[in-house]
């Protein structure tokens, strides 16, 4: 791919339309076209945004992932009229969302809201920590911290649901610790 003069320094992120129902399909064919390309420099993430939704399924409560904008992919990416071909023109993606097609790069509140940027939290959790959930399904439950991903930013507790103890994922930013 050539350079184009018209190319943004920083990477931001970029929302994707693609054929309802085939967004899993349109991010490996946009990662192989990456890789076709040498992209690698210029897109760096490609998100299916998911949340956990709470469902019942044969009388029990579980946390099932959902598509939270069915027919749409997040990318971040450096952009350029050489990634706007190449992105456009893989299969199941049907283009940029944005005025005539031309992307419009998301805003901080909207990159925040969809669970994509690393977000820095200064929080010292440890396991037995007695922590209460902030943000999700599970808002206002308490739990107890089993396991910590500092690298990932993540946790394990054992919230009790409906009388049972369940064991949730979690990340740092839905939860404080309690005193």
């Amino acid at each position: 791919m050539a350079m184009d003069k018209n190319i943004d320094t920083e990477p931001r992120w970029y929302v994707l339309h693609t054929f309802s129902g085939y967004e899993s399909v349109a991010k490996q064919n946009l990662e192989q076209t990456v890789s076709k390309y040498n992209l690698e420099d210029r897109i760096f993430d490609i998100i299916i945004p998911m949340e956990d939704v709470l469902e019942e399924k044969r009388g029990k409560k579980v946390l099932v992932p959902k598509k939270m904008m069915p027919g749409y992919i997040v990318v971040k990416m450096i952009y350029g009229d050489d990634i706007w071909h190449a992105v456009t023109r893989t299969q199941y993606v049907t283009g940029f969302v944005g005025p005539k097609g031309r992307p419009v790069c998301i805003t901080e509140e909207e990159v925040a809201r969809l669970g994509l940027g690393k977000i820095t939290v200064n929080i010292d959790i440890n396991v037995g920590d007695i922590i209460e959930i902030l943000d999700g399904p599970l808002a206002s439950f308490v739990g107890k911290v089993t396991e910590v991903d500092k690298d990932n930013l993540k946790l394990k507790a054992t919230v009790e649901m409906f009388g049972r103890d369940s064991t949730v994922e979690l990340s740092f930013n839905q939860v404080r610790v309690k005193n």
